[in-house]
């Protein structure tokens, strides 16, 4: 399960909450969309000051909104054959185009222009120049002299 977004608070008596997204996603929010395992099921959403106002099925007073306040939003990953997950990459070793293995990815670095993989061995590789993704490993198409240290 992905994180999608948290219940910040609730909006009005009637059980709306105020929702973070963590996801550029936001159809993650459309009616009938199922989270947190089955637990919640959104019956309408709709964008409000850099937010969301949230129905879930069976939350319709204040309280039951109370209740939920914090709650972290989990869902199922969506089927996107181009996408590269986080939690995917992280451990991966990084092989370049002639073959030769070049370190394992430690993390992920948020960077404005490409997100990079940090690896063991010191180098950021942006993760624009990732050909392929396998069982363990992510295949990568770098510029000359990349990896030279």
């Amino acid at each position: 399960m992905l994180e999608v977004g948290r219940i910040i608070k609730p909006h009005g008596l009637r059980g709306d909450v105020i929702v973070a997204l963590s996801t550029n996603r936001s159809e993650r929010l459309a009616a009938g969309s199922v989270l947190n395992d089955g637990q919640l099921t959104v019956t309408r959403a709709a964008p409000h000051q850099h937010r969301w106002i949230v129905t879930f099925e069976g939350v319709d007073t204040l309280d039951a909104a109370e209740a939920l306040r914090g709650t972290l939003l989990l869902a199922e990953p969506l089927a996107d054959a181009d996408a590269l997950w986080v939690h995917e990459l992280i451990g991966a070793t990084v092989i370049d185009a002639t073959g030769v293995a070049r370190g394992v990815v430690e993390s992920v670095q948020a960077n404005p222009a490409s997100d990079l993989l940090v690896l063991d061995t010191g180098p950021l590789v942006p993760l624009r120049f990732v050909v392929e993704q396998r069982d363990g490993e992510v295949v990568v198409d770098v510029p000359e002299g990349l990896f030279d240290t």
